[in-house]
């Protein structure tokens, strides 16, 4: 049994610190991080204001972000984990996976894993807009690009793959995707959790107005393939609460302790399968820091997820950092570097 490391009252002071400074600064007009182990109650360091034409209402627990990139770890990494359990293999090349790809389409034969590990292959850059009007399946017209790697060759961040890891999960378990997304969170207890789009309200964080003039993006995916797909996709599309969050972290690493189902899929994805830059490398879906006892993952909105199973420990922040624009971002860099130090860090 894991014997959990609590959270000391200095690393969170000097997370709060720093959250409190992005949102006085206009980094991000709001945010909340949840924190704690998985035998505790989740406690939340809150800052800002949801939005500025909110007025003065406050995120909380139960605000509601588009966290885009955790998609891949909230909804398709764990849903290939109790896949597992009726057949479905880490070694099976997607083609099988799927119906209709020719046994020599260049992207078919790429496997499950080196799609979770990024060493697929596939293009780099997602863009679905260019099917548009294509009559044939988007899993056709992905497979069917040729690759830029030899699969496994090395690391690069793919969205790609984790598309058509959506389709196959939804053609193999004979259900769509976010129906099975949906089943898995009720079992976890993430009641808020849902893929968009979500009804607007003044609970919801909105992201980046894209035209000025025009309307901010409010309820509906930030990525535009995700909304191309209709926001439900395997890379993207997700809409979550710090809470549930909380409650995701809390049973992976409860589960791990205990050496449950999904504990025993979150210790296999934590072995390195290619390396990242020094010091980092990539598990099945996850980054690994600390020679692979943390395992986090972020959003392109401003949100990231950290567990140390080690020590029973997880961090989630939840900000829309891309309201101002989408480039602002990049100032999570100092935050994210600051949460990673304190969980790594033991008392």
């Amino acid at each position: 049994m894991t014997t959990t490391v609590p959270w000391t009252p200095a690393a969170l002071a000097d997370l709060r610190e720093y959250l409190d400074l992005m949102t006085t600064d206009g980094t991000v007009p709001g945010g909340v991080i949840a924190h704690g182990t998985f035998d505790t109650a989740p406690g939340y360091l809150a800052s800002g204001v949801v939005a500025p034409e909110y007025g003065d209402a406050r995120p909380g627990p139960d605000t509601v972000y588009d966290v885009a990139s955790l998609t891949k770890v909230l909804a398709t990494w764990p849903l290939v984990g109790t896949s597992l359990m009726d057949g479905f293999t880490l070694d099976t090349p997607i083609r099988e996976l799927l119906v209709g790809i020719p046994e020599e389409a260049p992207g078919g034969q790429v496997t499950v894993s080196q799609i979770l590990a990024h060493t697929s292959g596939l293009r780099a850059d997602t863009r679905l807009d260019q099917y548009r009007h294509r009559a044939e399946p988007l899993a056709e017209l992905i497979c069917g690009e040729d690759l830029i790697a030899a699969p496994g060759a090395g690391h690069r961040y793919i969205n790609r793959g984790f598309i058509l890891l959506g389709l196959a999960l939804a053609h193999y378990r004979c259900r769509r995707l976010d129906e099975l997304a949906a089943e898995l969170w009720q079992d976890l207890g993430m009641t808020s959790t849902t893929y968009g789009p979500v009804s607007r309200s003044t609970q919801v964080a909105p992201t980046e107005q894209r035209l000025p003039g025009g309307p901010r993006l409010w309820g509906i995916p930030h990525d535009d393939n995700a909304a191309l797909l209709g926001g439900v996709a395997g890379h993207a599309g997700v809409f979550t609460t710090p809470a549930d969050l909380a409650a995701f972290a809390t049973h992976l690493l409860s589960s791990h302790a205990t050496d449950g189902p999904l504990g025993r899929w979150l210790a296999h994805s934590m072995q390195p399968q290619a390396e990242i830059e020094p010091g980092l490398d990539r598990g099945l879906a996850w980054i690994l820091a600390d020679e692979g006892k943390v395992a986090y993952h972020h959003g392109f909105t401003g949100t990231s997820l950290y567990l140390a199973p080690t020590t029973g420990r997880y961090l989630a922040i939840c900000t829309n950092a891309v309201y101002h624009h989408q480039d602002n971002r990049t100032h999570l860099t100092p935050l994210r570097a600051l949460a990673l130090k304190a969980i790594i860090d033991e008392p």
